[in-house]
């Protein structure tokens, strides 16, 4: 998996970042491109070539170039700004909107805080937006950087979902291992600290769920859509997505489940242990109990107690209380209580 260490040959990652230009790329139909700043970014036209622009949409000058210079109406602009955004696809217009969401791998990070990224594209032009560092969008830069990245604007939506569900599946199969590994815990014996375990898996399986299934049915529609961009290659490539995200979101429904059966079995061997405990005591009290109230009664000093100044008395008491011992256990037994 591509990690940002790998992008120190291409230089810093997005000179323009702090004005909103996170990087941006003229494509050059054979798997380069290059890259290009704010004025070439401004002064592009479809003559120029297919162009990528990836913002952060929390800056400034990037909320004014998607008002105010690229030409998008209100729709498109408000959907690549948008704070808060669910997976989805929508046509509008000549372009298309596509939301996404993927795993977040930023420092310090939970992956199943999940970073969304907007994407508009339209014939030889696609504008991506985000808030937080993506690494798909990294190692589609580091691709470009080695001559074999994505061709033009459909080709690089592709290839962005691509990468941003490789990193779904990463999450997903390292949950489902988790889950496999305290099924083993379960069934050797060891269920020390199994049920935070558990739950926490089944925190993040729900987490990533939540947003991986909207997103199916977003990649769904993008390969049935009836679009001038889109060829039956590209459906059949969403098509490849869209099923890659169903067995995800299976897999992620299969985590839960499992999990749930691990939690009652957990649970009914706690229960079953404690009635064990509870069998045993009650047990150990029912034999002590007449044994008690002899040794109670024998050692009153009131007069006319049986044996009282015998020598002896203490070690007929020890044979009669044996004596007890036995038959509760034969009768322990006879009603199958042992």
């Amino acid at each position: 998996m591509p990690q940002a260490a790998n992008l120190e040959s291409l230089g810093p990652v997005g000179e323009d970042a702090e004005q909103g230009l996170v990087y941006a790329y003229l494509l050059d139909a054979k798997g380069g491109a290059r890259e290009v700043g704010w004025p070439e970014v401004r002064a592009w036209t479809p003559e120029m070539g297919a162009l990528w622009v990836h913002l952060n949409r929390t800056k400034e000058d990037a909320e004014h170039y998607l008002r105010r210079e690229a030409g998008l109406d209100d729709i498109a602009a408000e959907a690549l700004l948008a704070a808060d955004t669910r997976p989805r696809m929508a046509a509008q217009g000549a372009g298309l909107i596509v939301n996404l969401r993927g795993i977040n791998f930023n420092p310090g990070a939970d992956p199943e805080d999940m970073i969304s990224l907007r994407a508009w594209i339209q014939k030889k032009r696609i504008i991506t937006s985000r808030a937080r560092r993506l690494m798909a969008a990294d190692d589609i830069r580091a691709r470009l950087a080695r001559n074999a990245g994505p061709k033009d604007e459909i080709d690089c939506l592709f290839e962005l979902a691509k990468a941003m569900l490789m990193r779904v599946g990463h999450v997903v199969e390292e949950l489902s291992d988790k889950v496999d590994a305290l099924e083993d815990q379960v069934v050797s014996g060891d269920t020390r600290r199994i049920r935070d375990e558990l739950a926490q898996a089944r925190k993040r399986a729900i987490a990533i769920r939540r947003h991986l299934a909207p997103q199916r049915e977003a990649l769904t529609r993008l390969q049935a859509e009836k679009h001038e961009m889109l060829d039956s290659i590209d459906a059949a490539h969403f098509r490849e997505l869209a099923d890659d995200t169903t067995r995800y979101v299976e897999d992620l429904d299969s985590v839960r489940e499992r999990a749930t059966v691990i939690q009652d079995e957990v649970l009914n061997r706690l229960t079953e242990r404690q009635n064990r405990n509870s069998y045993v005591l009650t047990i150990v009290a029912a034999i002590m109990l007449p044994l008690s109230f002899i040794t109670s009664l024998f050692s009153t000093s009131l007069p006319g107690m049986p044996l009282k100044g015998d020598p002896n008395a203490f070690w007929l008491l020890l044979i009669v209380l044996g004596v007890i011992v036995v038959l509760e256990i034969a009768l322990f037994r006879l009603t199958r209580w042992l």
